[in-house]
């Protein structure tokens, strides 16, 4: 009895130790990621003389909130909010809109080249825009889209668009074939099926698509930088390199455009975070709104050649408890 109870104290301890490291190596990781973010807050606030004084310390002396005001009289910020936001928006947009049909195809539908596809799909995010540069140019130039934001909308969904296409049809290999089935019971056609159940179960997918498909548009320089050039059309990451002079770098002004820069990001990413929890149709349909019987095979609907254990709802049913079981 003695050592039984000396080996559960000892495992008992050993568990806190091991939990109190894991405590201690979160927290210093989480220092080590917020430190950027840190200075950037204490450098917006700083004044020009004690940015650049040799005694200065990584807290403000005096802190001077008017730096996040005088960015936009001295800078047209929220001409470049506007474009960023139009940019990011229409190029997630783009890259979902054609996205959700080819992620689908590829993970219900059998075709000649279907590999092939894919690893294309998987080579094609090898390639960094840098290197393509030239090229990209070139086809803005023939197509008249340089300095315009129509061509950066097209280049970052076509550069997002490969992700996109891969994280989705993992989302849709992870749902049942069942529920299109039982739809199609119902007399749901292919589209009605994707767009009434499927698309309601693979919301959580959707969203991290989504949330990385527009962190990267919004987040995008390179080309930016390269096909635009007048500041009716630059995007917020080119646009705050107004404060980067020839002579002199305005670093409080740089660095409190950047905070606002992230701004819009977080307010995403806190907005639809609760959808980013993956899985919740993992492990095929869930028993408490299908009814699964060998007797009631074509009892909703002509028959479609299920097995013996057709499915058995109809469509509204359906519909009510993915959302419930997703949004809910």
């Amino acid at each position: 009895m003695a050592n039984t109870n000396a080996s559960v104290k000892k495992k008992n301890t050993r568990n806190t130790v091991l939990r109190v490291l894991l405590y201690v190596v979160i927290i210093a990781i989480c220092l080590i990621t917020l430190y950027p973010y840190f200075v950037t807050v204490c450098t917006a606030l700083k004044s020009r003389a004690e940015i650049f004084s040799m005694n200065g310390t990584i807290f403000p002396v005096e802190a001077i909130w008017s730096n996040f005001t005088d960015v936009w009289k001295l800078a047209p910020m929220s001409n470049y909010m506007m474009n960023s936001i139009v940019i990011a928006g229409g190029s997630t947009l783009l890259a979902m809109v054609c996205g959700i049909p080819a992620a689908y195809a590829l993970s219900r539908m059998k075709f000649k080249g279907q590999t092939a596809f894919l690893g294309f799909v998987i080579v094609s995010q090898m390639f960094a825009p840098v290197v393509l540069l030239i090229g990209i140019y070139k086809v803005m130039m023939a197509f008249h889209l340089t300095n315009s934001i129509i061509g950066l909308i097209f280049i970052n969904a076509a550069f997002n668009q490969a992700f996109a296409i891969w994280l989705l049809r993992g989302t849709f290999l992870s749902i049942s074939p069942e529920m299109e089935q039982a739809a199609t019971i119902d007399g749901c056609n292919r589209v009605h099926a994707l767009l009434r159940i499927l698309l309601p179960v693979a919301a959580p997918g959707i969203v991290t698509a989504l949330i990385f498909v527009f962190i990267n548009a919004w987040n995008e320089y390179t080309v930016a930088l390269t096909l635009i050039s007048t500041d009716t059309f630059k995007p917020l990451t080119v646009g705050i390199n107004i404060f980067n002079g020839y002579n002199m770098i305005e670093w409080q002004y740089l660095f409190a455009a950047s905070l606002y820069a992230i701004v819009p990001v977080v307010i995403l990413f806190v907005g639809i975070e609760k959808n980013l929890v993956g899985g919740l149709t993992s492990g095929g349909v869930k028993g408490r709104f299908l009814f699964f019987s060998k007797y009631n095979r074509g009892r909703c609907g002509r028959e479609k050649g299920l097995p013996r254990a057709a499915l058995c709802s109809c469509p509204i049913t359906i519909q009510k408890a993915v959302f419930r079981q997703v949004f809910l």
